[in-house]
């Protein structure tokens, strides 16, 4: 403290805060006096806390548990206030009863002003003084933000008898060896800075109310600096910071690393909320903790920052994480003991188990064989095509593997791959995950924010990059130790931080081999394999989780449904089923395209590559489809002879015309064309033929002639074998039941099971809750966020997106049917319908391409208008308030065909109320 000014010394009476606070009702406010020390040194503390158990007493209830909350620097119990509310009203809406008892630490908010250094390890114990004065005995959940993170967690760690849980915010436990503290602290513990910007001035206090995500408002500013409006109230805030242990030598250091190394032996349930936006306590700090409780629900919030607990509902997610895993308050299972309290799910309760036959058995079935497993049509460096034989593609995955595992690559690690698709991409994935690593794969297409937001989430231990994607993470602080795939000058390898390329790595595995060296135990079945990242298309990319198991599943469901295997030619125009050919076994070709950009391969692209492998499948995503229909007119005699060789044609990814799929079918006559419906959280899951959207077309007119309903939407066929798809109906505000039902003709959220879809959202444990909601023991459920109908054949019919759709005043509305009778218009090539307006009472508009295209966004000529509106009042009954016309529709950049209906309707909304009429 002798860096502090005297005013940081100063002592004070504890006190109740005073009245008018926002949000905080005076009742829960007490005084409690602990004892300390011992014999003639025995004196006390007077501690301010919030305690709601005289609200529960009036209640009549007995409290099933205490929630423990700590608070960090510089807030106070203010910042639990909403906790301490919320359940309250959950106990007397009759859910369970938690006793709350939020925390002013010692020389904090409206505790005690005590003049003497806190160091951790006193505020630990103190903290356990405190809660034995109230006579809390358990079970106890600890909840803890910032340094109140770490003070909760001493006490978790010290009291494992009447530990029920752990939560935790933004916070850390353990500074990384060789890792500065955060830059903003350490500028705080400056000299000369440290006493001005804590104690003599509002400014560490000021800032940290600067970083909520959206702003304050005054009132909630004014709660949290009233325990601190002068200079002799502020001591604490400072001594808080300049007891953060720098270094070693710090008097809190082997406090901190005792609870630190104490935290792994809890097994109790943990959840942990996080803001990323958190310029102090990073992702870093949460990989850490994930690192220490592995068994922990994490959830990030995207957008929100170090103030998480004001920039979301986190009281709504501590009580629903509650209600799960310790719906009755369960006893404390402290350190050592197995169980992780609550219900787990179907997909938890797992056991290890080998692999009959992992995703590399065809790399070792056909070790010898000189036949060609992949071939890269462009690869970068070279004038021509690029064979590689199974031979080499199974030597060089094992060299690989041998290789990451000398440079310290273990099972469960995680490894980004800023790779193109091509024979690189595909060694280094099949070597991480021989060796149990967990691949994580987001698209070049997410653009550098999304990309950013994907590997940061994910937190990769190990980064293996060409020099684009090396020099973004790089630049950005992207995390991982680095490897380049082509071996770097010193001078750009340092600058890029790169420790070894990949032909480093394989010679490192060509020694281990030539030293009888042997991989490792194969990872078993329910082992993480891979983290794929989602489109974005529907909001921030998610991290979507596969074990092994479940990829496994997959492989065999697309062998079975297409009769993929060893012998079969791939034509592979979308990165994930490039990466599965030599799974298949089959010899995969990736043609000559920007894979970020799928409208830039060709119609003679696909050719020459169908040509180089004698390929009798093709997979094209839907945007990628419509370039190469639109560019057939360049294909010769001998294009045209090696496209006819094609038997299976695939397109995938979002809806197909039958227009698009009968032109891709005459370019491929001898194939029969397939569009199967899938996502990024379960690849294949109906599919349906050229022929059989065509028997269902007319299955459905003739049902609307003779009088049904038409919910319209794109057909996308029958489960496949292993799929059960169900209906989740909307009720009349648009939300998806609880109930499935296989009733034909009932539109709502498209619900599927089937052993190949995902494992979990990583890290994002609310989103995969809400997405299994519904599953049973016996099943797993995911519900896919998309809305639809089955008819009375079992197909499946797609109607939109579950967020798009629209609420009006006569029930609601699915966009999809209503789109295609505009887009059937002459003068119209694409359409959007979305919703403007207060739920319940939205008005319809519709947003269109026109053509020839529309130079600037505007209302649509009165011609064209009335034709819309014509349509949508033939395809759905419903008036349409306004037409609008842009140059081109907002889509994703993978599929280059998912409209961003959310983002259109804000800026619909946005121009058809006076706004500015710029490009969406």
């Amino acid at each position: 403290m002798s860096r502090l000014p005297r005013s940081a010394s100063a002592t004070a009476p504890a006190s109740r805060p005073p009245a008018g606070l926002g949000g905080l009702d005076p009742s829960w406010s007490r005084l409690v006096d602990v004892p300390y020390g011992l014999g003639s040194h025995r004196a006390s503390r007077t501690w301010h806390v919030l305690d709601n158990g005289d609200a529960l007493a009036a209640l009549g209830v007995e409290p099933v548990g205490t929630i423990l909350c700590v608070h960090g620097n510089p807030t106070w119990s203010y910042l639990w206030r909403r906790l301490v509310a919320r359940t309250v009203e959950a106990a007397a809406a009759g859910g369970p009863a938690w006793r709350v008892v939020a925390v002013d630490q010692l020389d904090m908010g409206f505790s005690e002003r005590t003049g003497s250094p806190q160091t951790l390890a006193r505020r630990v114990a103190d903290l356990g003084d405190l809660t034995d004065a109230l006579g809390v005995t358990g079970p106890v959940v600890t909840l803890g933000h910032d340094w109140g993170g770490v003070v909760s967690s001493g006490w978790a760690v010290d009291h494992p008898g009447q530990l029920a849980g752990l939560m935790l915010l933004n916070t850390a436990i353990h500074q990384p060896e060789g890792e500065n503290i955060p830059a903003p602290l350490r500028l705080t513990l400056a000299r000369g800075v440290l006493g001005r910007a804590t104690v003599g001035t509002t400014g560490f206090l000021d800032v940290t109310l600067g970083l909520a995500h959206p702003p304050l408002s005054a009132e909630v500013k004014a709660g949290f600096r009233a325990p601190y409006r002068q200079a002799d109230r502020r001591g604490g805030i400072g001594g808080f910071v300049a007891d953060i242990p720098v270094d070693d030598e710090h008097v809190s250091s082997p406090e901190l690393d005792r609870i630190a190394e104490g935290l792994r032996q809890l097994t109790v349930p943990a959840l942990m909320l996080w803001g990323p936006r958190d310029p102090i306590f990073s992702d870093r700090y949460l990989d850490d903790l994930v690192d220490r409780l592995p068994h922990a629900d994490v959830h990030r919030f995207e957008g929100a920052g170090h103030l998480v607990a004001e920039d979301v509902d986190y009281a709504g997610a501590v009580l629903t994480w509650l209600g799960d895993r310790l719906p009755d308050g369960a006893t404390g299972t402290g350190a050592g003991d197995a169980d992780t309290g609550g219900t787990p799910g179907p997909e938890e309760a797992r056991v290890a188990s080998p692999q009959d036959r992992p995703l590399w058995s065809h790399l070792d079935s056909l070790a010898d064989s000189p036949a060609t497993a992949l071939v890269e049509m462009a690869p970068a460096g070279a004038e021509g095509p690029r064979s590689v034989s199974w031979s080499l593609l199974a030597r060089r995955v094992r060299e690989i593997a041998l290789g990451l595992r000398k440079h310290g690559v273990r099972p469960g690690d995680r490894v980004s791959l800023l790779v193109q698709p091509g024979a690189d991409l595909t060694a280094v994935l099949y070597a991480c995950v021989r060796i149990g690593a967990v691949v994580v794969v987001a698209d070049a297409g997410l653009g550098v924010r999304g990309l950013t937001r994907a590997v940061r989430g994910a937190w990769p231990d190990h980064v293996i990059g060409q020099v684009p994607g090396l020099t973004a993470a790089t630049a950005l602080g992207w995390p991982g130790r680095k490897i380049s795939t082509t071996t770097l000058s010193p001078v750009a390898a340092k600058a890029l931080g790169v420790e070894a390329s990949l032909p480093e790595i394989a010679a490192l595995g060509r020694r281990a081999h030539d030293a009888l060296a042997d991989l490792p135990e194969a990872p078993s079945s329910d082992a993480e394999a891979a983290i794929l990242f989602t489109s974005g298309s529907t909001g921030p990319a998610k991290g979507v989780v596969y074990r092994h198991g479940q990829l496994t599943a997959l492989r065999d469901a697309l062998a079975e449904q297409y009769g993929v295997g060893p012998g079969t030619g791939l034509v592979a125009g979308f990165a994930p089923f490039a990466l599965l050919g030599p799974a298949l076994g089959a010899t995969s070709v990736t043609p000559d395209m920007d894979v970020t950009k799928p409208r830039t391969l060709t119609a003679r692209a696909v050719a020459a590559a169908t040509a180089a492998v004698d390929a009798t499948v093709v997979f094209l995503s839907p945007a990628a489809l419509a370039n190469v229909v639109a560019t057939a007119d360049s294909l010769d005699e001998a294009d045209r002879r090696a496209l006819a060789g094609v038997e299976t044609f695939l397109s995938a990814g979002a809806p197909v015309s039958e227009t698009l799929l009968a032109a891709a079918g005459d370019l491929m006559p001898n194939a029969t064309p397939h569009t199967p419906y899938g996502m990024t959280e379960g690849l294949l899951l109906t599919d349906v033929t050229l022929e059989g959207v065509r028997s269902a077309t007319a299955d459905r007119e003739a049902a609307v002639a003779a009088g049904a309903p038409d919910a319209g939407g794109v057909c996308v066929g029958l489960p496949g074998a292993t799929t059960t798809v169900r209906i989740a109906p909307l009720d009349e505000a648009g939300r998806a039941s609880s109930a499935f039902v296989d009733d034909a003709g009932v539109t709502g959220e498209i619900v599927v099971s089937a052993p190949h879809v995902e494992d979990h959202y990583d890290r994002l444990w609310l989103t995969h809750r809400a997405s299994r909601l519904g599953s049973t023991a016996e099943t797993r459920w995911h519900r896919t966020g998309d809305v639809g109908h089955l008819d009375a054949q079992g197909r499946l019919w797609v109607e939109g997106r579950l967020p798009h759709v629209i609420t009006t005043p006569t029930g609601v509305l699915t966009p999809v049917a209503s789109e295609q009778a505009v887009e059937a218009l002459a003068g119209i090539a694409r359409a959007a319908v979305v919703g403007v307006g207060p739920a319940g009472t939205q008005q319809v508009v519709v947003v269109a391409e026109a053509v020839p295209p529309a130079r600037r966004p505007g209302l649509a000529s009165a011609a064209l208008a009335a034709s819309v509106r014509s349509a949508v009042a033939d395809a759905s009954g419903r008036p349409v308030a306004a037409v609008l016309v842009v140059p081109q529709l907002p889509t994703d950049v993978r599929h280059n065909s998912k409209i961003d209906r959310t983002g259109l309707a804000g800026w619909a909304t946005s121009v058809l109320s006076g706004g500015r009429m710029r490009r969406p």
